[in-house]
């Protein structure tokens, strides 16, 4: 960092100029601190992690709470470090957290039973019921398929419920007291019309009807959803009582701008620059998910197909795959236990790099085919998982092809569910790559963008995570303020903060694609290999 930078970051935080952002993830509550222009000035985060109660999956709001006072403690602690100064202003301050989930709360705004997260799938009965009448793909961790599922149930909270939300809606009430939600978080919620950025009146219409049936005649929707903002939009300003709530020294004061509070997909799309229809991003890590932001609405529903939005509100289209790198992880962690038992150094990341360097060997996985699932996989039309690599007796076992295998086998599952994309007529003008993998420079990147079929783009930023996103959404609503007016969010993220952003972008060779579609029928056809595995290894 130099001299200038430093003396304008001093500035920056004395003068109150600087965005807060925090993200909720599922193991880790972070906080990032960034100038006016996007560049991260401090960070600090907690860890935490969810737990089985009751056969539901939950995190304990005081833990929440207590997160978020931990995650900034260390980024002030960070900022005094570096700065030698104390945070008592922010220009803005956003949350965003994991997307979908049920916090239902009474009239006195008590929670009504523990927080239900986007991992339980218990709401299959619900799910089915809302996807038939709306005419939508409904997925099982949608808020609304977590509430309709509680009111089949006869739970006897429903009939105390005032409003729900999701946990990034939560924690920005807590700062703010203003109940209100993004427009990317909301989509994760209800269905929206993509005309109005608003819930579909229509579908809410049909979603109260079948609420009635099923025995919870007093719910409307409007009032129990929260209300949509966003990016941009006022959605209030930090109370010296949230000020309080984050800052236990007292040092920091309220009047902060609010941004609306937004979900971990949104600030992901940020994070990459990929907000703009016809581009799109995908996440690469313990699941893979893509998406893709739309130009038009899709013709048909899909069931392995999610439609959510932008935090400007406009469509994407989420393909979610619920295995991604693992497997891979854990045969580098056996090639890495080898090398230290012959008295090699070498660290994980030297051990990965040397795995992947020979995955681009073309033809040296032809007869072996990898599946990478630890757990079912709906897309790929599997109720359960088993990891394996199968080859044909006449196919030569080397390392490069094992390893093509194994990532051309992590991509397989994503290939699936973008077909549907293609199939529709969506088109693609660039995707951005985010994930650990990507540190291995082109490897992955290539044998994507053959996955894909579109270009594949790795920023040096794309590492910063949806915390940055989400301090960068704030920097957004701080300048919209400032101005009376927003400026269009691609508009700004291409001109503010990514116009000097390093990154590779690799072209999807006409010969790579052919290969990775001939691999992709001879991987789908060994599905029913990876079935009889579930059905026969216990």
């Amino acid at each position: 960092m130099t001299q200038h930078t430093i003396t304008t970051a001093h500035e920056a935080i004395r003068e109150g100029r600087a965005s807060l952002g925090i993200e909720l993830g599922s193991t880790r509550i972070k906080a990032c601190l960034v100038d006016d222009e996007g560049r991260t000035l401090a960070s600090g985060h907690h860890s935490w992690d969810n737990e089985l109660a009751d056969g539901l999956w939950t995190y304990r709001l005081e833990d929440a709470r207590a997160g978020l006072r931990a995650a900034y403690a260390a980024l002030a602690a960070d900022v005094e470090r570096a700065y030698g100064e104390r945070i008592e202003r922010l220009a803005a301050v956003g949350v965003s957290a994991m997307m979908h989930g049920y916090l239902a709360f009474d009239a006195e705004g008590e929670l009504l039973v523990p927080f239900r997260t986007w991992r339980n799938v218990n709401t299959t009965r619900a799910a089915g019921i809302l996807s038939d009448a709306l005419g939508v793909n409904i997925p099982l961790r949608w808020s609304i398929a977590h509430l309709h599922q509680a009111v089949l149930d006869g739970e006897e909270h429903v009939g105390r419920i005032a409003h729900i939300t999701t946990l990034a809606g939560y924690v920005h009430e807590l700062l703010t007291g203003e109940r209100v939600l993004g427009v990317g978080d909301a989509s994760g919620m209800f269905p929206l019309d993509p005309e109005t950025g608003d819930y579909d009146v229509a579908m809410l219409h049909t979603a109260d009807e079948l609420l009635a049936q099923a025995g919870a005649s007093h719910l409307r929707l409007t009032d129990v959803l929260p209300p949509i903002r966003r990016a941009g939009e006022a959605a209030g300003t930090l109370t010296d009582e949230g000020a309080a709530l984050l800052d236990a020294t007292g040092a920091l004061r309220g009047g902060a701008v609010a941004a609306p509070p937004e979900g971990d997909a949104g600030t992901g799309m940020v994070a990459t620059n990929a907000v703009a229809p016809r581009t799109g991003n995908v996440s690469v890590g313990t699941s893979i998910f893509a998406m893709v932001v739309l130009e038009r609405r899709l013709a048909s529903r899909h069931a392995d197909i999610d439609i959510v939005a932008t935090p400007s509100g406009v469509p994407v289209a989420m393909v979610h795959c619920n295995n991604g790198v693992s497997e891979l992880g854990e045969w580098a962690g056996v090639f890495h236990e080898f090398a230290g038992r012959i008295g090699s150094a070498a660290t994980r990341d030297e051990v990965f790099e040397a795995l992947l360097s020979g995955a681009l060997e073309t033809g040296t996985d032809e007869g072996i085919l990898a599946y990478n699932h630890l757990s079912g996989e709906p897309i790929a039309g599997l109720d359960e998982g088993r990891p394996m690599i199968v080859r044909t007796p006449g196919s030569r076992l080397s390392l490069p092809g094992v390893m093509r295998a194994q990532v051309r086998g992590a991509f397989a599952t994503l290939s699936l569910g973008m077909r549907t994309l293609a199939d529709e007529g969506v088109r693609i003008d660039e995707i951005a790559a985010h994930g650990g993998m990507f540190r291995t420079k082109g490897v992955a990147q290539r044998l994507l963008a053959a996955a894909l079929g579109a270009p594949v783009v790795v920023s040096d930023s794309a590492g910063e995570g949806g915390a940055w996103g989400m301090a960068l959404l704030a920097a957004y609503a701080a300048e919209a303020h400032a101005r009376g007016e927003a400026t269009p969010l691609p508009e700004w993220l291409a001109a503010r903060i990514f116009r000097e952003n390093a990154a590779s972008r690799v072209e999807p060779a006409s010969e790579d694609v052919a290969d990775h579609e001939a691999f992709l029928a001879r991987w789908e056809a060994g599905l029913a290999a990876e079935r009889a595995a579930a059905a026969a290894i216990r």
